[in-house]
């Protein structure tokens, strides 16, 4: 009978452990749903690429990744293999063990690699049409048809025609109205336009929902720096794979940042801002291309004018770089958690709770010109038992209220928002950032746009 009552008593002991482990967890375990994704990518065409697929990687317990695309575009026309993206993949495997200790959610790298294809083999509209169907357009169509009610986000590291190739074989297989409902759900960001696809699509489907991001350049920190020697490279076999920067840095990362579900937007609505930039709400006419794109074909994409996308508001990469410290850190502290075998010796994101929301939903919310609005961070909490700070703030770029919003307690884990008597009509978004002591600090955020009464 003893032996019977040690064993349960370790075996409580054991349940005791385990759990205080997942709890620790819970600082980043889903409280929201995750954004699915899938990532074309010209490996191989720049260094960047590279890059930004070893921060998608580090990050993926954030998203659904239900594609990793090799594609072609301007700078590499042509694509016959997997071999630099399964390489990639490996260095991810290697650091997968450490990886899940720290956050759950991250997917295995037999998950991954059963996702790694080769979309279209050939440059632009060229390599689309009859006979041009690939692993990764086949992909797209069969994620984009999954009883899903997400959005699914396709996003273009180089070139859109593996995307396009999906479009067209739907439009050729089906009706109109499966057409209408295979183009509802994607969501199409472009990073600067790597081919003729792109003006394609939007020409010929013009209710597509696509962005094209030409502000990618400016918010990264110095080229070959000490921030990606000393916090990125440094750190085993993902660091080791993060390659100098040749021309630009991480070109291509503002695609899924854009959908980083850490609080701080809705990606759905693109004005807002957050990490991965801020786009107008009325499409542009003749978003360009890379020149190379023209060089290529003097008339790739003037062929299909008028062709209309949303395109990055006059801010640029002014609007990703006003959160550096915060996707800076979370990058470096991943790359911590990518070595690192015990949870306690990493620092973990803060969780931000807003009036009492426990999600990372951008609250709405109204009131009356001349009012006083209490918003509270009580309940936001630290995993690491860190101490948590405040900071309240009026987002003045994506408010239609054009005007000074005085916050009172600005710091503090409540403030108070005073409404201009002159807001009637309009929005104000107020953004709350908790951000901890931990090394390097890490941050959390929350939205609350309050709408005034006429």
């Amino acid at each position: 009978m003893k032996n019977i009552w040690v064993l349960l008593i370790l075996l409580f002991l054991l349940a005791s452990c385990n759990s205080k482990q997942a709890t620790k967890k819970q600082g980043l375990k889903n409280i929201s749903y995750k954004p699915r994704v899938i990532n074309t990518t010209d490996l191989g065409a720049d260094p960047d690429d590279k890059q930004s697929m070893v921060r998608q990687l580090v990050s993926s317990n954030e998203f659904d990744i239900e594609g990793l695309i090799v594609a072609t575009g301007c700078w590499r026309k042509t694509q016959s293999n997997t071999k630099m993206l399964d390489t990639l993949v490996e260095a991810y495997a290697a650091a997968y063990p450490n990886l899940n200790v720290h956050a759950d959610g991250y997917p295995t790298p037999e998950y991954l690699k059963s996702i790694s294809v080769v979309g279209q083999t050939g440059y632009g509209m060229d390599d689309v049409g009859t006979g041009k169907d690939s692993s990764g357009s086949e992909l797209i169509i069969a994620s984009a048809d999954r009883d899903d009610p997400r959005p699914l986000w396709v996003m273009g590291w180089g070139g859109m025609n593996t995307i396009a190739q999906a479009i067209w074989k739907v439009r050729e297989t089906r009706s109109e109205e499966g057409l209408k409902k295979f183009l509802s759900k994607l969501r199409l960001f472009d990073i600067l336009g790597q081919d003729d696809a792109g003006a394609w699509i939007a020409k010929n489907f013009p209710d597509v929902f696509y962005i094209r991001a030409t502000g990618v350049y400016g918010w990264q920190p110095p080229k070959n720096g000490d921030y990606q020697h000393n916090d990125i490279q440094s750190h085993g076999p993902l660091g080791a794979a993060y390659p100098d920067t040749q021309w630009a840095t991480e070109g291509d990362s503002p695609a899924f940042m854009h959908i980083y579900p850490n609080g701080l937007n809705n990606p759905e609505q693109i004005e807002q801002g957050g990490w991965g930039g801020r786009f107008d709400l009325i499409k542009k006419a003749g978003i360009r291309s890379m020149s190379e794109v023209a060089k290529i074909e003097k008339d790739g994409e003037t062929k299909y004018d008028p062709y209309y996308m949303y395109g990055n508001t006059e801010e640029g990469a002014e609007a990703i770089k006003r959160w550096n410290k915060g996707y800076d850190n979370d990058f470096a502290a991943r790359m911590d958690w990518s070595i690192i075998s015990n949870y306690k010796d990493a620092n973990h994101h803060p969780v931000a709770v807003l009036s009492g929301n426990k999600t990372r939903s951008v609250l709405q919310m109204n009131a009356s010109a001349g009012d006083k609005v209490e918003l509270n961070a009580e309940g936001s909490t630290d995993p690491d038992g860190n101490t948590i700070s405040y900071k309240w703030s009026f987002y003045d770029e994506p408010s239609s209220y054009d005007g000074s919003v005085s916050i009172l307690n600005d710091t503090s884990i409540k403030a108070s928002i005073e409404i201009p008597e002159n807001s009637k009509g309009k929005n104000i978004h107020i953004i709350l950032e908790i951000y901890d002591n931990g090394s390097p600090n890490l941050y959390a955020y929350r939205r609350m746009i309050i709408n005034v009464n006429p």
